[in-house]
């Protein structure tokens, strides 16, 4: 039975471009963010309306995007300077102001091709490359207070504390909500898929907030009402996989395409376009400072360097993570020249390896040139899965004869 409020959400979100023109004809700016480590709540606090710059899956904009960046730069990065050339893309047109963190450093230097090609207005959030250091927390505290201060200046209004814990408010709301939401889709005989959920939280990048809030609440109860009990089960019938890897931003839907066209089922991710940003995001002061610490304090990026894998933090969500959804196996997905998670690809499988979990690595662009290959190897590995799961059950069985 379809969710009803999935239906709404996405006709607000074709609704969304002409509300967010006439917002602007009205006075408010519209500020477009990208990153992992912006603090959102201060950019709407300030009274801007935040909008996710988050495009891909178009190898046009990406050959596009290398006029202007090198060739070797991630092509998430260089479809975001391309659709910026062209400038097509309706949120892209509706912006007034962009916001940068240097979480990534292709980010960073997106950031500096777009104000210099396009004439745009861009604040950029400096982020410690040794993010568990004290001296590296102290860092960063004092760039939350001079990125807002950019902002202000921008607004033309300081920042109200009573504002600014409204917006933490609304977005810790948002947050716990949809973690709600995500244990459903891994549930025995979900209601609702992992790839409606995924859609769900990139909705949220781009409606108005306090909507989105009231849009996730209904459609909770909805599950609620549609399967009081859900229970999460390895052995439900299905190949069950976890994202982890790069982003898979709004466009790209090609490996998904494939995982469920081979019978597999995404039960989980870790992805920074996914779950990961709304998880263990404590906000224990109210202060710029206090927002951003909260933001580098959760699970670090894959692009800050970490060379302690017994006390790596992102592997240690990965493996909470897996025994949550109960995945039997990872698709750890990379894009062509992002580097930090194509290195981190072979140690994030040997680690794995030691628990049992087998992981395949994808490596691919935006072009379709390599559907049918990538189509053969997630085939393989889905049915690796499935006779591994079959083997195990049948020594289940033989065991308890």
């Amino acid at each position: 039975m379809p969710i009803k409020t999935l239906e709404i959400i996405r006709k607000r979100l074709e609704e969304r471009p002409a509300e967010l023109q006439t917002a602007r004809q009205n006075g408010q700016k519209v500020v477009g963010w990208v990153g992992y480590n912006v603090p959102e709540e201060i950019i709407h606090a300030l009274g801007f309306i935040p909008v996710r710059i988050a495009v891909g899956g178009d190898d046009r904009l990406v050959e596009v995007g290398a006029r202007y960046a090198s060739s070797k730069t991630c092509v998430f990065i260089r479809e975001i300077v391309g659709a910026f050339a062209e400038n097509q893309d309706p949120y892209i047109q509706q912006t007034d102001l962009l916001a940068f963190d240097a979480t990534c450093l292709q980010n960073y230097r997106a950031a500096e091709v777009i104000e210099y090609f396009f004439k745009k207005d861009v604040v950029v959030l400096a982020v410690p490359r040794n993010f568990d250091w004290d001296e590296a927390k102290k860092y960063f505290a004092h760039e939350a207070n001079e990125f807002t201060r950019l902002l202000e200046e921008r607004a033309g209004a300081p920042l109200d504390s009573a504002r600014l814990a409204e917006s933490v408010a609304l977005y810790n709301d948002i947050r716990e909500t949809l973690k709600s939401i995500y244990t459903f889709q891994a549930s025995r005989d979900n209601v609702i898929s992992w790839e409606e959920v995924y859609d769900l939280i990139q909705a949220g990048e781009l409606l108005d907030k306090k909507e989105y809030l009231s849009l996730l609440q209904q459609t909770l109860a909805e599950l609620k009402e549609l399967q009081p009990n859900p229970v999460i089960e390895a052995d439900d019938g299905d190949s069950r996989l976890f994202i982890s890897g790069s982003l898979i931003p709004r466009g790209d839907r090609k490996l998904i395409g494939i995982i469920k066209s081979v019978g597999g089922r995404i039960v989980g991710d870790d992805l920074w376009s996914g779950i990961l940003p709304h998880l263990d995001l404590d906000i224990k002061e109210i202060s710029p400072a206090g927002v951003a610490l909260a933001y580098l304090n959760r699970t670090p990026h894959a692009a800050l360097p970490y060379l302690d894998l017994e006390s790596d933090r992102r592997l240690k969500k990965l493996h909470e993570l897996l025994s949550t959804s109960k995945a039997q196996g990872v698709i750890y997905h990379t894009l062509r020249y992002c580097d930090p998670f194509t290195f981190k690809a072979k140690e994030t499988k040997n680690v794995l390896a030691k628990s049992g979990i087998p992981l395949l690595e994808i490596h691919t662009e935006y072009a379709g040139s390599d559907y049918e290959a990538m189509k053969t190897r997630v085939e393989a590995f889905v049915e690796m899965i499935r006779i591994k799961a079959e083997f195990v059950e049948e020594e289940a069985l033989l065991a308890n004869a």
